[in-house]
């Protein structure tokens, strides 16, 4: 009936999400409001722990990416569930250590790591830092070398796939801000300065060739490609591989006509290319680690938002105006992304009503969906977007100097608050009066 397998409906015909009510819960929390479902995310961060572990044993990671939603009760849930973490900010990496997390789980990433961040992650005993470039090796290098530590770390090396997604989200070809070109020799070129150096020891290698991808060959080829270098880096330096981290990118139902595959389907084809690859090149399979954040809490998330006004313009296009919209939804204006959108008293009726869903800034392009249909929908009513779990919280902004919305986590018709809605207070905090 619905996109997502944590929607349902209740005995009035009215949504619910985690066998909670979605009206009862707007009504308590008020509107714009992120709703979560806790079942849902806990069963997916599972479904990729354990694919994991049957395709490459028990030694293998799933590291929830905190880019997609970092708070610290999805930390907490990531730690009950025994998966690492990807944290690629300081405050992503303080988020995680106030919420108890395993420090040597983590692996911290980011093109352009400051030296604050860098001291962080080893003061904090993070277990793996991804370097991006040389002038942050040699770097960290230094910095650990005053601390008289020695972390491990991986090099992020792009692996020249295209990953058939948006431009904005391709990260593993040539021409991209992240990492180490394998085509120009610099990846090979930079971990012969590594091993030569006394305060780092490189483990790993880490690759990512994009987000929200539906196919398997991408995935298969990346694997291929990495195995490869591994060989490379064998013959060329003695430098054992132990570690290869495959990133995400793995896909997730926005609208009917996409088709994500599961988390076993996707290890499974990574599984088969890596363990074909050492065969062929002598190795052994190193510990595999995959970053999903998207397809873990992205379809387990709604927003629901009250309806304010409703405007036709006679043959130009009718208006439904909310609550919200680019701060607590950026994704439409970045990228022209495509919800699902449904009236929260009457999801299951006819979707007659040809619309565009426009939020309350003083931007044109402040838009969470364009010429979609949906049902009859009036002003004072609940509209609710699926499918915003993810990119949707962290990147909310307080543009106009509008709050950002509470968070609710919703787990067997159970609701707890895990972020509070900000006040106009919050919003002056750090103002000099």
């Amino acid at each position: 009936m619905f996109i997502a397998d944590c929607l349902s409906i209740d005995k009035n015909k009215e949504l619910t999400i985690g066998g909670a009510s979605v009206r009862r819960l707007a009504d308590k929390y008020k509107t714009p409001l992120y709703i979560m479902d806790e079942g849902g995310i806990r069963g997916a961060m599972r479904a990729y722990r354990d694919a994991l572990r049957e395709h490459f044993g028990e030694n293998a990671m799933a590291c929830y990416a905190g880019k997609a939603f970092a708070a610290v009760g999805i930390y907490k849930i990531a730690t009950e569930e025994g998966l690492g973490a990807d944290v690629v900010s300081g405050g992503e990496l303080y988020t995680a250590k106030k919420a108890g997390f395993p420090m040597e789980n983590v692996y911290f990433h980011g093109n352009n790591k400051t030296d604050d961040e860098l001291k962080m992650a080893l003061e904090y005993g993070v277990g793996h830092i991804v370097v991006d470039n040389q002038e942050e090796l040699f770097r960290l290098n230094d910095l650990a070398g005053e601390m008289s530590l020695r972390p491990g770390i991986l090099f992020r090396v792009k692996p020249g796939i295209d990953a058939h997604t948006h431009e904005f989200v391709k990260t593993g070809k040539i021409d991209s801000k992240f990492g180490l070109a394998l085509e120009n020799g610099e990846a090979l070129e930079i971990v012969g300065k590594a091993v030569k150096l006394k305060h780092v020891s490189l483990e790993g290698l880490h690759c990512h060739i994009g987000s929200q991808i539906f196919e398997h060959e991408p995935f298969a080829l990346a694997a291929e490609v990495m195995m490869e270098f591994i060989a490379k880096v064998r013959d060329t330096y003695g430098c054992p591989i132990s570690i290869l981290n495959l990133g995400g990118g793995f896909g997730i139902k926005y609208t009917r006509s996409d088709d994500p595959k599961t988390p076993e389907t996707n290890i499974g084809v990574a599984a088969g290319a890596v363990k074909a690859a050492a065969l062929k090149h002598g190795l052994p399979v190193p510990r595999i680690v995959i970053e999903p954040g998207r397809s873990i809490v992205g379809p387990y998330g709604i927003t629901v938002y009250t309806v304010g006004a409703v405007k036709t313009i006679e043959n130009v296009r009718t208006y439904v105006s909310v609550d919200g919209g680019m701060t607590d939804n950026p994704r439409y204006a970045l990228y022209g992304s495509v919800y699902e959108v449904l009236s929260v008293s009457r999801p299951t009726e006819p979707r007659g009503l040809l619309c565009t869903v426009a939020g309350k800034c003083c931007e044109s392009g402040d838009l969470i969906a364009k010429d979609i249909y949906t049902q009859h929908i009036e002003a004072g009513e609940y509209l609710c977007v699926l499918s915003t779990g993810a990119y949707n919280y962290s990147m909310a902004s307080n543009y106009n100097r509008i709050p950002r919305p509470a968070v609710v986590m919703v787990r067997d018709g159970a609701d707890r608050l895990v972020v509070r809605r900000e006040t106009y207070e919050d919003l002056i905090a750090n103002d000099v009066l």
